[in-house]
């Protein structure tokens, strides 16, 4: 996927993440190590805490204790565990298919093994340097004037470098039938505006390592000592400009803030010395005659900027963002020094993951339908994909029911409810039909330059697809992902085979547990058409309001229960959740549960009722099953990223607080008024 696609979903589509023992006999084969996971593991809880105090390190004391964080990362959990588990599975796919160096050209063997031997070919990397890079280098140098500058800016931005803003297609939000092009901010190093913009002590001390880390990449690049200061300057400066007039996330989740329709011929009032004519040409979309400007602040800062910055400025921004975005893919020192700020410095980890582990990462980037298809075929049988179908009906039939039941809701509102819940589309496990990279030569050159002609070949992907009708049948993660999502605009839920794994989803496991995993994330994911962005959209996918006033007023009303729960929340002592920016996220978690647990009630109909096991009942293990999921050892570093660029909460408010809101849970587990994990009626949070 390329960055600018990318960043239109963190804005629109609603992921899990952002990226992710004796018990029970029922247990789940791990292929790739042979070990048997099973559903729950008694010993992961921790006895010493009271399950009405703090149900997170109650269910998850005993494994948080004996999982630290390994050095290579800055999180670790369930998530991390089944990815690097995925992992595994897919190095074995990745090295046969390497070793197949006579595969049929553009056959999915022959992308995925050339692709990764490019990237383990640690000697030819080390021995090429910068070489790759010079003809890029050479065109930055030789710019002359504006109309050079531009023409650079659309070859980077082609290739995949972040510079200025993103330019891609979308889903129009008002014709979900159409596909239009769209202008995104962009054109940061640094994972958000607030970095530049914070003035508290944590923040300034990350500018001034950010500082470093452009004086060492600079003089990687032959710089002296007085011009890599310099030039450091000189990106902070024009970066600091882009951030402040950016959008902060929480703006952006307003969707008709960021659906700003106009006129090709207008934008030059916005970017006066910027043709967008020419530069339409440049991609072949001549013929389009308005754009969706998501951010008109920014983009007019763009060309206040293209007017008042120098041109020599503009080569020392412009190369350093062609350095910066491929430094991960060149000679060890750059890779070194790119690691030290964005993994160390930003997020704790304390050395690099093992080149396999980054190679792999990168394949799945790039050309993950060609590795996921060859992936599905070992590791994701059919009766897997059926019952998680089946599991997806249930919560289907689940979620109608509690809208029915509904008490703040007219039953005019009611029925569009039903509509759009009925007409969701469900996509499991792998596309029906899949994502060609034909024209895309990838070979076992220069590594570079395998990541870059594969940037330039989805970047290519998505412009082609403006002005033409939307492809229903596309999916925007990989079939390996760990994760799943929601796309409004599509009104479509998505989970890839790599997430329908144990903790998760277990074939074999007692219903328990898949509803208390699974099926809360099943049920997430739904509710996410009914959060505070989702419900803002029709069944077909279209931004337009199917709410009577009343009904819309008294759904913000509750939500705002869920905001000031989470703004309440403290971490690492001094900083709060920020409950507007994960308002979305807090929503579906508490749908995804109260679903969940319905249809875990109706799973009862007609069965004799389960005993328990392992002592608990199974009421207990669908709790259970639900706090073993977000069970995670954070680094203080990444926790403090989070709170700035994730729409998630932490890991353990995700666990704790809906179950603070849900009355089941308390009978399920003794809670009482008085009890940390009791929310008295007047403050709980009741929505779906």
């Amino acid at each position: 996927m390329n960055t600018s696609r990318a960043a239109l979903l963190l804005m629109m589509v609603s992921f899990l993440l952002i990226l992710p023992t004796k018990g029970s006999q029922i247990m789940a084969q791990n292929k790739s190590t042979g070990s048997s996971i099973p559903p729950l593991d008694p010993a992961n809880i921790d006895t010493s805490v009271n399950p009405s105090t703090n149900f997170y390190e109650y269910a998850n004391g005993g494994w948080l204790k004996k999982n630290p964080i390994p050095a290579a990362y800055s999180r670790w959990g369930s998530f991390s565990e089944l990815y690097d588990r995925n992992l595994d599975m897919l190095h074995s796919i990745a090295e046969k298919s390497a070793a197949e160096k006579d595969a049929a050209k553009g056959s999915d063997t022959q992308l995925v093994g050339n692709f990764y031997f490019s990237g383990m070919d640690t000697s030819a990397i080390d021995r090429d340097g910068l070489k790759p890079l010079e003809p890029y280098i050479q065109e930055i140098d030789a710019i002359r004037n504006k109309t050079d500058l531009q023409g650079v800016v659309e070859t980077l931005q082609r290739k995949g470098v972040n510079i200025l803003f993103y330019f891609t297609s979308q889903q129009d939000l008002k014709n979900s039938e159409m596909m239009i092009a769209t202008i995104f901010q962009g054109g940061l190093s640094l994972p958000d505006r607030d970095y530049y913009t914070k003035t508290d002590k944590q923040s300034k001390e990350i500018l001034g390592e950010y500082d470093t880390y452009l004086k060492k990449m600079f003089s990687l690049l032959g710089e002296n000592k007085q011009t890599a200061s310099q030039n450091a300057a000189v990106v902070l400066r024009m970066e600091t400009r882009l951030a402040k007039a950016s959008m902060t996330r929480v703006e952006m989740r307003d969707p008709k803030a960021t659906y700003n329709m106009m006129a090709v011929t207008k934008l030059g009032s916005l970017t006066p010395g910027f043709s967008w004519q020419s530069y339409l040409r440049y991609f072949d979309l001549a013929g389009v005659k308005s754009v969706n400007v998501a951010q008109p602040k920014f983009v007019k800062e763009v060309g206040r900027m293209l007017k008042s910055v120098s041109l020599k400025d503009w080569k020392v921004y412009l190369k350093w963002h062609l350095i910066n975005s491929l430094a991960p893919y060149l000679s060890r020192n750059f890779v070194d020094e790119h690691f030290h700020f964005y993994g160390t410095v930003l997020t704790g980890a304390k050395e690099l993951q093992p080149r396999w582990k980054r190679v792999l990462q990168r394949v799945d980037q790039q050309v993950g339908f060609a590795l996921g298809r060859l992936y599905v075929a070992d590791h994701f049988p059919p009766q897997a994909k059926a019952r998680a179908e089946e599991m997806v009906h249930n919560l289907e039939a689940a979620f109608a029911q509690r809208i029915r039941s509904l008490d703040w809701m007219s039953e005019k509102t009611k029925k569009q409810a039903l509509m759009k819940l009925k007409a969701i589309v469900n996509k499991i496990g792998y596309p029906d039909k899949w994502k060609s990279y034909k024209g895309l030569d990838i070979d076992r050159g220069a590594y570079v330059l395998n990541v870059m002609r594969a940037n330039e070949f989805n970047f290519d992907y998505e412009i082609n697809k403006v002005g033409k009708k939307v492809d229903r049948t596309e999916w925007q993660m990989t079939p390996p992902t760990v994760n799943a999502y929601y796309d409004p605009s599509m009104n479509e839920i998505v989970f890839p085979a790599g997430i329908l794994q144990p903790p998760f989803f277990n074939p074999d496991a007692d219903d328990a547990v898949n509803y208390g995993g699974m099926g809360a994330v099943i049920g997430h994911e739904m509710t996410h058409g009914f959060d505070d962005q989702g419900s803002q959209f029709d069944a077909e996918g279209n931004l337009k309001n199917w709410w009577t006033k009343k009904d819309a007023a008294n759904f913000k009303e509750k939500a705002e229960v869920l905001v000031k729960q989470f703004d309440s929340y403290t971490v690492l002592d001094s900083l709060h959740v920020n409950g507007q920016l994960t308002e979305g996220e807090n929503i579906a978690d508490l749908g995804g549960i109260s679903i969940a647990f319905q249809a875990f009630e109706n799973s009862f109909k007609g069965k004799p009722r389960p005993g328990k096991i392992d002592g608990f009942t199974p009421e207990q293990r669908f709790f259970l099953a639900w706090a073993q999921m977000w069970r995670e050892n954070d680094r203080p570093q990444a926790l403090r990223q989070r709170l700035i660029v994730d729409p998630h909460s932490p890991n353990e408010f995700r666990c704790n607080g809906p179950l603070s809101d849900f009355p089941p849970f308390y009978v399920a587990f003794g809670i009482k008024p008085g009890d940390p994990m009791y929310r008295a009626d007047r403050v709980r949070a009741k929505i779906w």
